[in-house]
């Protein structure tokens, strides 16, 4: 008994420490994430006051503009970086969170014919990054890497498959500074051709969260837009990061018979293994709600704090862009990277346009 006493005694300093290690990190997203809400404010209550026209920004872009201020323009202290780095912790909170605003019923309304373009982007988009990757001379792993995180949900499913098909830390490292340079141009173009092409809300979320990689760079962009549209582009790539298991568990099987990995020996453990568990808090959170478990003010409480979740990670969205890091990996992959981009952008474009014409969606 006194030697459990003792071992945990001596654990818990360590994990204090940990906990201790990220509240500076912490301390600045919220602070990056209040000043983004405050200048929103204040340039929106002179602008009115003074009838100057003035378009609304959200706090999100002010935000995240903040935050790759700071990341570029200084060097930010290591005593930061690992509190900073939740950021991905506080994206699948506020994930979780915001199951509080949509009944189940209107998940399901997303409707058979988005969850079927969410199928078509992925395989397309697959087979895609895969030519451009042999046509650019990539090494088959990376160019694997490459086509999970263009394909389904960014760093997430880069950092699942690495494991998967024993890929290298400089491969994965490749992989995830395209993305994430190419997250950050799509989160300032896609606004914009949205606005140009007068898409409504529910289009350019669906075309959002088809289109853009990283999960939060989808809800920021959707965000961006507006409110109804930042909520289809969840839903939409909610359904897609649901799909990371499966995708990572084929590239697992085809490295294996190829002998570039271990053989697969249980697929549902592997499947469950990789599955997202945010997704599943997110569809609890909605049934929950459907079934009249929370009370008004109790659902008004879990999205100001899903809110609360988002600003710190939209604080983290531009913290993390440091371009010179970005840029040094090599530029062959994020040509690559790039090209894909574009033509995926272009394609879901057109299949949400085409799908919209058809079928309302």
């Amino acid at each position: 008994m006194s030697e459990a006493i003792l071992q945990t005694e001596t654990q818990a300093p360590p994990l204090l420490a940990k906990l201790a290690g990220l509240i500076p990190g912490i301390a600045l997203l919220a602070a990056v994430g209040l000043l983004g809400k405050i200048t929103e404010q204040t340039i929106n209550g002179y602008c009115k006051a003074h009838q100057i026209i003035f378009p609304n920004i959200e706090y999100v872009l002010w935000s995240i503009l903040i935050g790759m201020v700071i990341a570029n323009v200084t060097r930010i202290p290591a005593l930061f970086q690992a509190g900073i780095a939740t950021y991905e912790f506080w994206l699948k909170v506020g994930i979780v969170l915001l199951g509080s605003r949509f009944v189940l019923g209107d998940v399901l309304k997303l409707g058979g014919i988005s969850l079927i373009l969410v199928v078509v982007e992925i395989a397309g988009s697959l087979v895609l990054m895969l030519w451009l990757g042999r046509l650019f001379g990539l090494k088959p792993k990376l160019t694997s890497l490459l086509a999970v995180g263009t394909s389904v949900c960014g760093v997430s499913a880069i950092i699942a498959a690495q494991a998967a098909i024993d890929a290298d830390d400089e491969d994965s490292a490749l992989a995830i500074s395209a993305i994430l340079a190419l997250g950050a141009f799509a989160l300032f173009a896609f606004p914009v051709i949205g606005h140009f092409l007068h898409m409504s809300d529910h289009s350019f979320g669906v075309w959002t969260g088809l289109a853009v990689d990283n999960t939060a760079e989808t809800i920021a962009a959707g965000a961006i837009y507006s409110d109804t549209a930042g909520k289809i582009a969840i839903l939409v790539k909610t359904a897609r990061n649901a799909m990371i298991g499966f995708v990572v568990l084929g590239f697992a099987i085809q490295g294996a018979r190829h002998g570039l990995t271990g053989e697969v020996k249980n697929r549902t453990a592997f499947l469950v293994a990789k599955f997202p568990r945010f997704v599943l808090g997110f569809l609890a959170i909605s049934l929950l709600l459907s079934i009249h478990a929370f009370s008004k003010g109790q659902v008004a409480v879990l999205a100001n704090l899903s809110r609360w979740a988002f600003l710190l990670t939209f604080a983290g969205i531009g913290l993390r862009m440091n371009f010179r890091q970005l840029f040094r990996q090599g530029l062959r992959p994020f040509a690559v990277g790039a090209l894909g981009e574009v033509l995926i952008a272009f394609l879901t474009l057109g299949l949400v346009i085409g799908a919209n014409a058809i079928w309302k969606i």
